[in-house]
Order: structure tokens, then sequence, then C-alpha cells
């Protein structure tokens, strides 16, 4: 019988384009629930995707900062997400939602 030989799943090395990055946060935005680290998780996949020291200079951090900040173990600052998402490339956007949830 063949052993089976699995490694861990890296969303980062499927992230290869701006519209790819951006439907991912927009996915993961959704799922959220309101978990600012899920958020920061996801910025994190993307970050390392695009190269963590190039995203770290463009925002204007350390990348040791920027990968504590995106770690999914804490809530960074929002100043911190927006510098962070400002470097990726993506920006964020709001839509009106109707008060059971549902859109208008």
């Amino acid at each position: 019988m063949t052993k089976t030989i699995t490694t861990r799943y890296d969303v980062a090395e499927h992230l290869r384009t701006p519209e790819g990055m951006a439907a991912y946060l927009e996915a993961c935005l959704e799922e959220a629930n309101g978990d600012a680290t899920f958020i920061a998780k996801a910025l994190g996949d993307i970050a390392r995707a695009k190269g963590m020291s190039q995203v770290a200079r463009d925002a204007g951090l350390s990348r040791e900062s920027l990968y504590k900040a995106l770690s999914g173990k804490r809530s960074p600052d929002f100043d911190t997400i927006l510098k962070v998402i400002g470097a990726l490339g993506l920006k964020l956007h709001a839509e009106a939602v109707l008060p059971d949830g549902s859109m208008p």
C-alpha cells in the first residue's frame, strides 16, 4: 500500500493577480463576521503572495512589525490596515445593507 503524502495548503501560492487578491480579500471580508484578526490574516496571506519585504517598505513599516500585525493573532491598528491595503494596491469600499442584512 502506498503512503499518501500531504502538504500544508498555502493560499498565498495561489494569489497571483491583483484581481485574485482583491477577490480573496472581498470573500474574507464577507466571511469575517466582524473578526478583525481574520481580516488581518487574509491581508497577511496577500502580503506574503506579493512579497512581505516589498509590502513592508511600501507601507512604511518594518518587516517584523508587518508580520506581527498580519499574523492573525492580534488585531492591528486601523492605520496599519489602511497602510497595508494601500501598499497592496487594493482599496476598501462600502455598500448599504438593509436592517435584515440583505442588500438593497
